[in-house]
């Protein structure tokens, strides 16, 4: 479910608006057939359809109307960015990785069930989001700029290549351009992409393109310091995760580097940076700008 509780106006119209359809074509998705075995498929329901904020999805549709198309139309590429948002938790949260045993408030897709499992689970869910931007995108080009842009920001010199720094972080430079070199890849890649896709479904110019990428890196800075400092100060019960843990391994994190209210300090610039980024939109962009404020104060 998209946590609105901390939207206002715009944002909180277009979550209210957009929630049922997207859980719906969501819950579709995860029912990926016949041939598929009934206890994967079980898995895949638990993992994909966890309460969640569903921020990337619904940057997705955001910024499709905001390049004038119906939302409608960018279902499928919301959903295969969900898919693969998904697809990295179950993974991030593997013994091999972080290790984690709870996410969204509840135990982690492995926990429930099996380490295994929860493997192919990751698996499943990285294809499926292809197929979904395939088949279900109608415009041939358009879906295989949308299929290329998604394969790139998951890849391995984005999603990928920033876990894998992420992992062996205490063997590179403890700096804050090392830091932010391995967020832009490990969160702001899918949270700037979000924002392509939904672009690129409504034909959106190459400088909408241009600010809605400078946006999502943005925010995806400001997210990651958040994050950062959510488990440095939050409740396990409050956050829906296990919170301390980066810590308890000393992981360079942006609160462990440069401390709390620098690190907020930093958040609230490139919140600042992300709205920025849209003056060209104008009073259209008023949902993304809200957006910003929300990932920023957000407490979960």
């Amino acid at each position: 479910m998209v946590v609105a509780g901390q939207a206002e106006g715009r944002l909180a119209a277009f979550l209210a608006r957009w929630r049922d359809p997207l859980e719906d074509r969501l819950r579709a998705y995860a029912a990926p057939g016949a041939d598929c075995p009934a206890r994967l498929s079980e898995a895949l329901t638990y993992a994909l359809l966890a309460p969640g904020k569903r921020i990337r999805p619904m940057l997705v549709l955001m910024a499709a109307e905001l390049c004038g198309a119906d939302p409608t139309e960018a279902l499928p590429a919301a959903c295969a960015v969900e898919m693969i948002h998904t697809y990295s938790l179950v993974h991030d949260d593997l013994p091999a990785m972080d290790d984690d045993d709870l996410r969204r408030g509840r135990p982690t897709c492995h926990v429930v069930y099996g380490e295994a499992n929860g493997i192919l689970v990751g698996d499943a869910l990285q294809a499926m989001a292809f197929q979904a931007l395939s088949e279900d995108i109608p415009d041939g080009s358009v879906a295989a700029r949308c299929v290329a842009a998604l394969a790139r920001a998951a890849g391995p010199s984005a999603l990928v290549g920033g876990q894998f720094d992420d992992l062996s972080a205490e063997s590179l430079p403890a700096t804050m351009e090392t830091l932010q070199a391995i967020h832009r890849r490990k969160t702001g890649a899918l949270l700037t992409v979000s924002l392509e896709l939904g672009g690129l479904v409504a034909g959106g110019t190459a400088e909408q393109l241009d600010s809605l990428r400078r946006y999502g890196a943005a925010i995806g800075l400001c997210f990651q310091i958040t994050d950062d400092l959510l488990d440095a100060t939050g409740s396990s019960e409050d956050v829906g995760k296990r919170t301390g843990k980066d810590t308890d391994k000393h992981k360079l994190t942006f609160a462990n580097l440069i401390g709390i209210e620098a690190s907020r300090d930093a958040a609230r610039q490139w919140a600042g940076q992300a709205c920025a980024a849209l003056e060209s939109f104008g009073e259209r962009a008023g949902a993304l700008v809200e957006l910003a404020q929300f990932v920023l104060e957000r407490d979960r």
